[in-house]
Parts: C-alpha cells; structure tokens; sequence
C-alpha cells in the first residue's frame, strides 16, 4: 500500500467542534484553546464562522476571537467558514483573509442549511468569488452530505463529480469533501476519491469526515491510499452540525494523529501538546469528550505490573 510521507491536518474545533455545544465558550476560554493548539504546532485553524448568531450562538465571538489573535506573528492560518455573501462582507471587515464557503450536494440539505437550494448556493458562490478575488481573500469550498445525506440518503456519484468539475472550472484552490454525518464507508471513500484524483489530477483535495456511526478512521485510511494527504479533524473529537439529525463529533484530532505518527507518516504534530489541549476541553465545555486518546493514552505508554 502507498500512503503519503506527510498529512496536513487542518484543526476545526474552534468552529464545528463547539457549535453544537450547550455552552456558549467565552472568548477568553476560546483563547486558551487557541493557544494550546498553537503550541501543538497546529498551522491550520478554522476559527470560528461568520454566521447568524441566532442561528449559530456559539461562533456569535469569532470576530472577536479572530481580533485577539490576528496581530500574533507566528500564528496558524486562520480561516473562517461562510455561508453566504453576507459572511464573507462580515469576515473581510474584521480582516480575516482565508474563508470556507460550504454548501450541500443535497437540495434538502442545503435547504436546511442556508435555506437556499445547491444551484442557489452555486451561483451566490460566483458572487463571493468575485468578492473574495477583488479583496486578495483566498476562498476554498466545502461541499456537505458528498457521501450521504440524512434527509435524502445516498448522493449519487455522478452529482458529486458534476458539482467538482463546475468548482474545478472556477479555480477553487482546495475542495473538502465532507461527511457530514458520519454515513461513508471505506470502499465508497477509495471509489469516489480514486475517480475524483483520475479526473482532476491536478485539483486539491481535503477530506472532513464525521466519526458519527465509528468509520471515521477507516474512512481516512482509505483516503490516505486513494492518495488524499489534507484532513479536517477536531479535538476532542467534538462537533456535528446543527441542522442535521443525528449529528455527532469529528474525527479525533489526537486519535489521527496518534494513528498517522504509529504508521510513520509525519503531521509536525505534537501528541503530548495535543493531550494536554483536549484535556483543557473536557474542562471549559464540561463534559467527557469522544477521544480514545485521552482515555487509554498512547499505544506506546507502559503500564506498572500489578503486584500480587
């Protein structure tokens, strides 16, 4: 099997992994976590989103989030997630350069989500591109439900690849395609990404996957050997989304990390950082987490032999 040397990841728990908590995370909470993840080596970080705040109350601060930090000089690329024009206006006021417009391949789903279908959503992002371009902001594009939707049920292959050509053909720099509640399996990942590599070779990809149904590891090792070497992950493994039933967490940021480091592909990570940053969760959103990691520790950690 071939697998990458290296794997990016791309760390969300400021954004997807808090927004469905029932606490609202004060700002200096968020800074903590921020911190603690920047000296984990984190070099991408999705802080937060511009999004109504009586639809999304917990990403109501990121402007303020993304004020307190912007002015640090070695700090992580920092991008913020988009539904619409009107996100991207409020972003490039509070100066943020790099944003994620998501939308859904299921009408149903985006309806849900931004009350708009996909081919509405599609045409707005011409819209934001044009914005973005004219305001030197790098843009990339999040399609939601690429393998599944859990209003639809299963999205056929054939609008997937329609929907990455037509991103394709607008010069979108990266495209995550994401699992946003939990319903890939490993041989539909490798198919659709094989395909999707075959056909545009030359197109980035990221992988965001949901850990919803236990298949978040799995679902990235077939990534890894379709050749996908970029992944969203969030501490903890907190997160979902809140216009889906059913949603649970991401992948776990330090269970992918501890998995990549033990098959020997670099991520520039430090685990015991990461440890220590998803201990600090559990206690600002006070409740358990999902990471195996933090219960069990390492594989390599050696335990005293009970005495008789």
């Amino acid at each position: 099997m071939n697998f990458p040397e290296r794997v990016q990841i791309n760390e969300v728990v400021l954004r997807d992994g808090l927004q469905l908590e029932a606490k609202i995370v004060p700002l200096e909470e968020k800074k903590e976590l921020y911190d603690l993840l920047v000296k984990s080596n984190i070099k991408t970080l999705e802080f937060g989103s511009f999004v109504h705040p009586k639809l999304v109350p917990q990403m109501a601060n990121s402007g303020e989030l993304f004020a307190a930090v912007a002015a640090e000089t070695q700090r992580p690329a920092l991008i913020a997630l988009i539904p619409n024009l009107k996100g991207a206006e409020n972003a490039q006021s509070h100066g943020v350069s790099q944003l994620n417009f998501v939308f859904s391949a299921s009408d149903t789903h985006n309806q849900q989500n931004v009350r708009k279908n996909t081919e509405e959503s599609l045409n707005e992002l011409k819209t934001i591109l044009e914005f973005c371009n004219s305001h030197g902001i790098m843009l990339n594009v999040s399609i939601a439900t690429t393998f599944g939707c859990p209003f639809e049920g299963e999205v056929p292959v054939e609008r997937i690849q329609n929907l990455v050509r037509r991103l394709a053909e607008m010069e979108i720099d990266t495209i995550t395609l994401a699992d946003t509640t939990g319903m890939a399996n490993p041989k539909q990942v490798y198919g659709l990404l094989t395909m999707l590599r075959n056909e545009f070779p030359s197109q980035k990809f990221n992988l965001h996957f949901h850990n919803t149904r236990g298949m978040g590891l799995s679902n990235i090792l077939a990534s890894l050997q379709a050749g996908i070497d970029s992944f969203d992950t969030s501490l903890g493994g907190l997160g979902g989304c809140p216009f889906a039933p059913g949603a649970t967490g991401n992948v776990c940021t330090e269970d992918v990390v501890h998995m990549l480091h033990n098959m020997g592909i670099e991520t520039g990570l430090s685990l015991e950082g990461l440890l220590k940053a998803s201990a600090a969760l559990e206690k600002i959103v006070e409740h358990r987490t999902p990471s195996y990691l933090l219960k069990a520790g390492p594989s390599d950690r050696k335990y005293p032999v009970p005495s008789n």
